[in-house]
């Protein structure tokens, strides 16, 4: 999809060819924006054999939101033909909360809908955080062999 993009930050929606990223159906008719966006802590189910899986070690997470924008759900099959993998999904399995890459195309490729900072701590780091200090050390580990 060459002209993907969202419709967030595309100024013209009617020559958005893929709006692969959207607002949140609940958010469409919001026009006074203010604090209606998804705020809080909300519950991601995990797949299991995922890299957010093992980097969690859960089967259920719960993570902070703060955001309108979304996977448009019309590409979720398209994306994961393509080899995105979906790894984590709202409970009634709705949204799309986290994405990756297979370990065999990149070493640490995660992405999250949450905003894993809010939790992070300087003595207690977030899980997503010490998995990519983690895959670092491997990846430069090999290169220095």
């Amino acid at each position: 999809m060459p002209d993907a993009n969202s419709t967030e930050f595309a100024e013209d929606l009617g020559s958005l060819q893929y709006p692969v990223i959207d607002i949140m159906p609940e958010q469409e008719d919001i026009h006074d924006m203010g604090g209606t966006m998804r705020l809080g802590s909300y519950p991601t189910k995990l797949h299991p054999s995922t890299l957010a899986h093992s980097v969690y070690g859960s089967d259920l997470i719960y993570e902070r939101h703060r955001h309108r924008y979304e996977v448009n759900n019309a590409y979720r099959d398209q994306l994961q033909e393509a080899g995105l993998v979906v790894s984590g999904l709202s409970p009634d399995d709705r949204l799309v909360e986290n994405i990756e890459l297979p370990r065999e195309v990149h070493p640490y490729f995660i992405a999250t809908q949450a905003h894993p900072e809010f939790k992070s701590r300087p003595t207690k780091p977030h899980p997503l955080f010490v998995g990519l200090i983690d895959a670092a050390i491997k990846v430069n580990a090999q290169k220095n062999r």
